[in-house]
């Protein structure tokens, strides 16, 4: 049975413990499997032992950040991450993605703009949406060599490890390569035609990508920038 096929297993790392026994009742009545950690290492813990199919993840836990959380997480999987924060500042929201979360919600919200942003997810990842996937090949362009079905990068020779966004990012980038990508193609290729979340994203994830290729990602030379449109990938460098 694939993971499409079996209920969606939901682990909920958060520490207000009125606010989690409301959330846990809300995801099981849609059909969710709700696993509970209240506090950072406990996350890290269950993770471990449940493998989860998405993970609820508060920034403000107890004994380890959801943030710290998020980053420990992104050494080893590319499992969806939403993260939830009481905060609505900026910059809280930058950070979170910047470590590797693939959409957050600020608190209050509704369970069921929760429930359509972690569907939204999950049908994003191969698990439900097969056909967003980037056909196997290898894509090479001024010494970036990208290779889908071994999930592998390198730049200039050098492997380097890219979180799932960032890879398919790259990927639809690389196969356009010396042609503008519009904002809404990457975010639609990426994200989805269904993603509800802030474009801001998008932005979050070209810069963190361009960090990881770009000799100079201030003045990037792989990656530019065309203000109004979109992105596209320099054929010669």
């Amino acid at each position: 049975m694939t993971v499409a096929e079996r209920p969606i297993r939901v682990l909920v790392a958060e520490d207000e413990e009125s606010f989690v026994d409301a959330l846990a009742i809300g995801l099981r009545r849609e059909g969710f499997i709700v696993d509970i950690a209240m506090d950072g290492p406990s996350a890290l813990a269950a993770f471990e032992d449940i493998e989860p199919d998405l993970i609820l993840l508060d920034i403000m836990l107890p004994r380890m950040s959801g943030l710290d959380v998020c980053r420990s997480i992104r050494l080893k999987s590319n499992v969806p991450i939403i993260m939830v924060t009481a905060k609505s500042t900026e910059i809280d929201t930058v950070v979170g993605l910047e470590v590797g979360a693939d959409d957050y919600v600020s608190k209050p919200y509704r369970l069921r703009e929760l429930v359509a942003r972690m569907r939204a997810v999950l049908r994003r990842r191969a698990i439900d949406a097969p056909a967003n996937q980037i056909d196997d090949k290898v894509l090479k362009v001024d010494g970036v060599v990208l290779d889908d079905a071994r999930h592998n990068v390198t730049v200039d020779g050098a492997s380097i490890q890219l979180p799932l966004k960032e890879f398919e990012l790259l990927a639809v980038l690389l196969s356009s390569a010396g042609r503008v990508v519009t904002r809404e193609t990457l975010i639609d290729r990426v994200w989805g035609s269904d993603y509800v979340g802030d474009t801001k994203t998008l932005d979050v994830h070209i810069k963190r990508l361009r960090k990881r290729i770009d000799a100079d990602p201030l003045a990037p030379s792989k990656i530019t920038t065309i203000r109004g449109v979109g992105y596209r990938f320099e054929t010669n460098g």
